[in-house]
């Protein structure tokens, strides 16, 4: 019923935005020469969110990533400690090279029924998940639509802004899972017995899906245009799965509801900054690029995000840090890894919400956001202080 009443929601809401966007487009708040200036800017960022996510949900469906948490089971000889470790690299993996939504939408379900399955609570193996799904989200321009919008800026493409975000986004993901081992030491000591193996249905089919994801993750970093290298392996995918197991092709492929979000987001962003939002902006957001300069803008990406959603948080922040990639990268660390609080603060934070509902796990919301409190308060300065000494 829950699941269910989310969904609802989460598709009301996308009309309303969608149908708020066409208004703005028709009235010309937003002038025509303006929106297809933002047309032709993020075309290309939301084929990659649609080739991505087939690759992903295709790559699920042939059992890619039960096969690997398992493997990840026995790699962990019995010890949860062990696990624990191996989840975080996993989720840090799959959030970096296949988007944080990616992690919240497939990984979450697998490490859940995992630690189920080994007798172990869920909650620090979920909260790991959606944090790091945040977390890890600044490593490279794929692993977030934030990064995909900002690396335009950085001459050099992915080996420039990886060589800006280095630092902070590995100091995030260090922060983020030492506060949660430490909170949850005591549910992560023990050992456990391996679970059964899940039967493979289609072994050829599972291990041509797992070398197609395998030989795209570096390709994704190779300076390439990602939108291309994801497309292909989608193509390659849907081709081995039109002749092996055509019931996984369906029209729910494609994340219909987040493609309506994210577009509607950009008009309306785009339309308010056209018409004085980003005078307001400038006042509050201040300038400079020394310490406390970068602190506060990250700290107002931080609270946009948690307040209106990290996408539409960068949008109307993006142009108090053009021309200085180190402010750019300050603001990234606000919108990408501030997003720990509210449900609402990321669309990935929604989406494993909604997975965990389906599984039966409940999360008290008051812990939730208490701990992401923490997690902001200590992450987003120390990803900030990592950028100042070594960005």
């Amino acid at each position: 019923m829950v699941a269910k009443a989310l969904q609802r929601t989460g598709a009301l809401l996308t009309v309303l935005l969608m149908v708020a966007a066409a208004v703005v487009v028709a009235t010309g708040a937003l002038p025509w020469p303006d929106a297809t200036a933002l047309a032709a800017r993020v075309a290309p960022v939301l084929a990659f969110v649609v080739a991505i996510t087939v690759v992903a949900e295709l790559a699920s469906a042939a059992g890619v990533f039960t096969a690997l948490a398992e493997r990840m089971a026995a790699w962990g000889r019995g010890r949860v400690a062990v696990l624990w470790l191996l989840v975080i690299a996993l989720a840090v993996v799959s959030t970096a090279f296949l988007s944080l939504d990616t992690t919240a939408v497939l990984v979450t379900p697998v490490v859940v029924v995992l630690a189920l399955h080994i007798g172990v609570s869920p909650i620090p193996f979920a909260l790991a998940t959606v944090w790091l799904a945040n977390t890890a989200s600044l490593f490279l321009p794929v692993s977030n639509l934030t990064n995909l919008l900002a690396a335009r800026s950085f001459d050099g493409g992915t080996a420039a802004f990886v060589a800006a975000a280095w630092a902070p986004a590995l100091v995030g993901v260090v922060a983020s899972a030492g506060i949660l081992t430490l909170v949850y030491r005591r549910s992560l000591r023990g050992r456990f017995e391996l679970p059964e193996r899940t039967p493979v249905t289609d072994r050829p089919l599972l291990v041509y899906s797992a070398v197609v994801v395998l030989l795209l993750l570096p390709l994704l970093v190779s300076g390439l245009e990602v939108a291309i290298v994801a497309g292909a392996a989608a193509v390659l995918l849907l081709g081995a799965f039109l002749v092996r197991d055509r019931s996984a092709l369906t029209a729910s492929l494609v994340p219909w509801q987040a493609l309506g979000i994210a577009a509607s987001l950009f008009v309306l962003v785009e339309a308010a900054q056209v018409n004085g939002l980003e005078d307001l902006l400038t006042a509050v957001s201040g300038s400079g690029d020394d310490p406390l300069s970068l602190l506060h803008l990250a700290a107002i990406g931080a609270l946009g995000a948690n307040t209106i959603n990290n996408l539409p948080a960068y949008l109307v922040l993006e142009p108090q840090a053009a021309g200085d990639t180190t402010r750019l990268v300050a603001l990234l660390i606000g919108v990408n890894l501030g997003p720990l609080v509210t449900p609402w603060a990321s669309l990935a934070t929604l989406l494993w919400h909604q997975r965990l509902t389906t599984l039966g796990v409940r999360i008290s919301w008051p812990r939730f956001m208490g701990l992401g409190l923490v997690g902001v308060a200590v992450v987003v300065p120390a990803a900030v202080a990592a950028l100042a000494l070594l960005g």
